[in-house]
C-alpha cells in the first residue's frame, strides 16, 4: 500500500512538473512572437517581411530570406539570438527574452494591424486572433478617418485575399446638436460601415475580430466645418466628442473583385479599387 501510495504521488510530481514546462514553453512561443512582430515593424530593414515562427528544439525562430538573418529564442537559456547577414556565422546573443519584452512599447506587437500612424492614447493588445483597440476611456483628438487596424504593407505576394466589415455596437455625439429639418443625422455618416477586401493580405489578418472601443475629442473637426457663427438648428457646446464602440471581423474569399465590397486594396503592391456603377474602378497605383 505505501509502495503503491509513493508511485501515485510520483505520477502526480510527474504530471505537474510536466504541465509547468508546456506553460513555460507556450509563455517562450508567445512572447518570442511578440518579440519578433514588434521587431519586423521597428527594424524593417534587418526584418523585412513577415515570417512565419519555427522550432527546431532548442531554438524558436524565424528566418528573414531576404537579409538572411535567423532571429530567435534559444530555450535553454530563454536569450535571444541572432544569425546570418551583417550578424555573421555565429549566433549573436542580443538580451533575455523577458528584459527585451518589458521594453516594447504597448501596442506595438500587433502583427495584424499596422499601428505605426496611429494617434497617441490607442492602446491595443492580442490574444489569440482577437485584437482589442480602446482609448481606455479618454477622449483623444483624432481624424475621424483613422484606420485602427490598417493592414501592413506586404513585400511579397501572400495570395490571401479577405473581405472584412465593420459593425458598430453604440455611438454617440456629445456637444452638437442639431434641429435642422432634413438636415442629415451626423452619425449616420459616422457610422457608414461599407466592406473593404484585401489582396495579398498578411496571413495574420485571416479570421480576424478587432473589438474596439474609442472616444475622439473632434472639436476642431466640428468648429472646422460649421465655423465660429452660431447656426439657427445648430448648437455646439466643446468639446465635441464622438463615442464609438464596434467589431470588425474579416473571412478569407477567392477573388475581391466577386465580393460585395465598396473598396479594394492590394497590400503588395498598394493598388485601390472603388466601387462605381457596380464595377470596380481603380484610383491608385
Amino acid at each position: 500500500m505505501k509502495q503503491r501510495m509513493k508511485q501515485l504521488i510520483l505520477s502526480a510530481c510527474t504530471f505537474i512538473l510536466l504541465g509547468h514546462i508546456h506553460f513555460a514553453s507556450a509563455d517562450i512561443a508567445s512572447d518570442t512572437d511578440r518579440l519578433l512582430n514588434w521587431a519586423e515593424t521597428t527594424y524593417p530593414n534587418l526584418f523585412p517581411s513577415h515570417q512565419a515562427t519555427q522550432n527546431i528544439e532548442p531554438w524558436i525562430y524565424r528566418y528573414y530570406p531576404e537579409s538572411q538573418i535567423y532571429a530567435g529564442v534559444n530555450k535553454n537559456d530563454n536569450d535571444v539570438y541572432v544569425l546570418g547577414g551583417n550578424f555573421g556565422n555565429t549566433p549573436t546573443r542580443i538580451d533575455t527574452l523577458v528584459n527585451l519584452i518589458s521594453q516594447i512599447p504597448p501596442g506595438s506587437n500587433i502583427a495584424a494591424c499596422d499601428t505605426s500612424n496611429v494617434p497617441t492614447g490607442i492602446a491595443y493588445s492580442q490574444s489569440g486572433n482577437v485584437v482589442t483597440v480602446t482609448t481606455n476611456g479618454q477622449c483623444i483628438p483624432a481624424d475621424l478617418n483613422t484606420n485602427i487596424c490598417q493592414a501592413p504593407q506586404q513585400t511579397t505576394p501572400s495570395g490571401i485575399s479577405i473581405l472584412s466589415s465593420n459593425t458598430a455596437t453604440s455611438s454617440k455625439i456629445e456637444g452638437l446638436k442639431i434641429s435642422i429639418p432634413g438636415f442629415p443625422d451626423p452619425l449616420n455618416s459616422l457610422n457608414t460601415n461599407a466592406k473593404h477586401c484585401t489582396i495579398n493580405a498578411a496571413a495574420e489578418t485571416t479570421n480576424l475580430v478587432v473589438n474596439s472601443d474609442l472616444c475622439f475629442d473632434i472639436t476642431s473637426t466640428i468648429t472646422a466645418t460649421f465655423g465660429d457663427s452660431p447656426i439657427e438648428g445648430i448648437e455646439v457646446t466643446p468639446p465635441v466628442k464622438y463615442f464609438t464602440a464596434g467589431t470588425y471581423t474579416s473571412q478569407t474569399v477567392a477573388d475581391c473583385f466577386t465580393t460585395d465590397a465598396t473598396t479594394i486594396s492590394d497590400a503588395f503592391t498598394g493598388e485601390v479599387w472603388v466601387k462605381q456603377n457596380g464595377n470596380f474602378v481603380k484610383v491608385s497605383n
